[in-house]
């Protein structure tokens, strides 16, 4: 079993069981202590679990489910939403990411003739009255977390389109680690929309600066544009430059 793997599987195990000792985790697959530690050092890194005597619990204070994340900063969510879409233009073919604030994409864009490729299953059902809006699901297993599907096969069939511009979301960028994810099975999916478009926007709010998730999907100079609720620090602000990306701050124009 490859890493990636092993990890979402032990996430798997202690979300169900709550707590699990490193000698129960060590039986469960078959690994090394020392494996299971450096497994269990990346997941807490995450903020989902914590280091308990003896193992690992999942930390109820830090832990939100997909559902309470879409009413955190609802508001930021959509004034982010509504800048990226004024990026979308009649017979693009566009692809947009798992997240709770691309999918607030939809009301922007609903009016029309696009093609869209996605993996995120609440965009899919919100498009769906909309006759003028081509949806192309990437396919593959339903991650019941993110509400996405993900590619469990070699052959990802985002590699075989050419699409305009892609609308990522992200767990949290940083300088050093790039854009990144919680889920190691959405990476590769990720990793390969950035691949196959012609511009990549990155959507995310101010919590997500100085942030890292579990895995890098791509780096933070292969974003041509980055929408977010407010200005970043000086570093980030520089560096955007230096790399040629577009900062983007939405703002209420009331």
């Amino acid at each position: 079993m490859i890493k990636t793997q092993r990890i979402k599987q032990i996430q798997d195990y202690i979300f169900k069981h709550q707590t699990a000792s490193l000698d129960e985790l060590c039986n469960v697959f078959n690994v090394s202590k020392n494996t299971i530690r450096r497994d269990i050092q990346e997941l807490v890194l995450l903020g989902e679990f914590k280091k308990v005597y003896g193992g690992v619990a999942v930390n109820a204070e830090a832990l939100v489910s997909f559902s309470d994340r879409k009413t955190r900063n609802q508001q930021s969510k959509e004034l982010i939403a509504k800048a990226g879409a004024s990026y979308v233009e009649d017979g693009d073919v566009i692809f947009i990411d798992s997240g709770t604030t691309t999918v607030e994409m939809i009301e922007y864009i609903k009016t029309k003739n696009l093609t869209i490729i996605t993996n995120n299953l609440d965009f899919m059902i919100k498009a769906l009255p909309y006759e003028n809006i081509n949806v192309i699901s990437t396919g593959g297993a339903f991650e019941r977390k993110t509400n996405s599907f993900i590619s469990l096969k070699p052959f990802n069939l985002l590699q075989s389109y050419n699409i305009n511009k892609a609308f990522m979301a992200s767990t949290g960028i940083s300088l050093t680690n790039g854009v990144t994810n919680a889920s190691p099975l959405e990476s590769e999916t990720k990793t390969i929309a950035v691949e196959r478009s012609l511009q990549v926007f990155l959507l995310i709010d101010r919590d997500k600066f100085d942030k890292y998730g579990l895995m890098t999907y791509c780096g933070l100079d292969q974003i041509n544009y980055v929408v977010t609720d407010d200005l970043p620090s000086e570093e980030y602000q520089e560096y955007f430059l230096e790399n040629e990306i577009e900062l983007i701050v939405a703002k209420d124009q009331d």
